[in-house]
């Protein structure tokens, strides 16, 4: 049972230790199921299938914190974020079509090592299970002197003994994948990643992740079926930008899933976690008790919609737009159960942070409350004492 704080709140840190059990249940989940092709033949259709949908689940799970992110987009964000991936996906269609492809992907691959050591570290370090208040975790800070021309501000780094010791095998683990571009190693830096993603990435508010999925199912569609742009830059780039299913054990061909249909509507399908854990405090431990549970509709809407795109994928032949067939899935799936539960506006206009702001300050009410009731027991106590030994004087002879 989560413990109850004075204000009548369940504790978010007791929460996060429910949270836990699943967390670390859905990470093993991940890993069996990415070490599977390794030794029989795993159906790439259903490995996509499955793979996408613990993968989200994980970084959903990971996603939900004590306190909301510190910045989160913006809806003038989400407005320009189609554009601005539009300029960069064609800026690379153009870099391997003008300039030596293994040029451009020595670069891209170099840069990617560097990121997946570090997302490495950030994806195992909560697993440990080590506290805040232990030694290797505590923070200690690193600053490079600026540098003219180069580094004129300099740099500061903080980082816990933790981090730098992890980082030793997981930069052994790029430098594997460097050397060999194994599509296990490839998956394994796809999935940190989107875990990553998921999990620290915030919309803000459910309205702003509306209007971005809304705009990237235009791009998706646009980049993908009026050009060969999205298709030739997969093709071409070899980093672990995409996840890789192999069709066999010699594991010769590939099926292919962008880690941006795994991210994108993830961070969707995490914000309406942290809606129902904010407002309704729902729990997987949690019997049935007729609260809206969104999360998992919105969860069921995302494992439809990547179904859809391998059914049409297989019947047409062709590669599709995943956003095509999950965006109005998942945005139907939740908003259906937000209308029947008659908390549709609600859900659309919900920001994480006011409505923490606003716990905040019951809950700092709740105290006040609580302190001035102290106060007026402990006066009552001293008059009723002071009472109680005059009575006793003026009986005495």
């Amino acid at each position: 049972m989560a413990k109850r704080n004075g204000s009548g709140n369940t504790s978010t840190r007791t929460l996060q230790e429910q949270f836990r059990g699943i967390t670390l249940l859905s990470h093993a989940l991940v890993g069996i199921n990415s070490l599977i092709p390794l030794f029989v033949t795993y159906p790439p259709n259903v490995n996509v299938i499955v793979t996408a949908a613990i993968v989200v689940f994980c970084g959903c799970w990971r996603s939900v914190k004590s306190e909301p992110p510190t910045e989160s987009m913006s809806k003038k964000d989400a407005y320009k974020f189609p554009l601005v991936g539009s300029v960069m996906l064609f800026g690379l269609f153009l870099a391997f079509k003008f300039l030596p492809k293994d040029i451009v992907n020595m670069v891209l691959t170099l840069y990617f090592i560097l990121l997946g050591t570090l997302g490495l570290v950030a994806t195992v370090d909560p697993l440990l299970g080590f506290s805040d208040a232990d030694l290797l975790r505590k923070q200690r800070e690193f600053k490079i002197p600026a540098i003219p021309v180069v580094l004129k501000d300099g740099l500061e780094f903080e980082f816990s003994l933790l981090e730098l010791v992890l980082c030793i095998p997981a930069a052994g683990f790029c430098y594997w994948y460097w050397q060999t571009k194994h599509w296990l190693a490839n998956n394994i830096l796809g999935i940190a990643f989107s875990l990553q993603g998921v999990e620290h990435l915030s919309l803000g508010t459910v309205q702003n992740g509306v209007i971005l999925l809304c705009g990237l199912f235009f791009y998706d569609v646009f980049w993908v079926f009026c050009t060969p742009v999205m298709v030739s830059v997969a093709k071409s780039f070899d980093a672990p930008i995409k996840l890789l299913f192999p069709k066999e054990l010699a594991a010769a061909e590939f099926s292919m899933l962008g880690l941006g249909d795994i991210v994108i509507p993830g961070i969707m399908v995490a914000i309406i976690l942290r809606y129902d854990v904010q407002k309704h405090l729902v729990t997987p431990k949690q019997a049935s008790t007729g609260k809206p549970r969104l999360f998992y509709s919105c969860f069921l809407g995302y494992v439809i919609g990547v179904v859809a795109t391998i059914v049409v994928m297989n019947v047409f032949k062709a590669a599709q737009p995943a956003l095509l067939y999950i965006v109005p899935s998942v945005l139907a799936t939740t908003f259906l159960h937000a209308y029947m539960n008659g908390e549709a506006k609600t859900l659309f206009y919900w920001s994480e942070a006011a409505d923490n702001a606003v716990k905040k300050d019951v809950s700092a009410s709740s105290d006040d409350l609580r302190d001035d009731d102290n106060v007026t027991n402990m006066e009552t106590k001293k008059n009723q004492s002071r009472v109680t030994r005059r009575s006793v004087a003026s009986r005495a002879p």
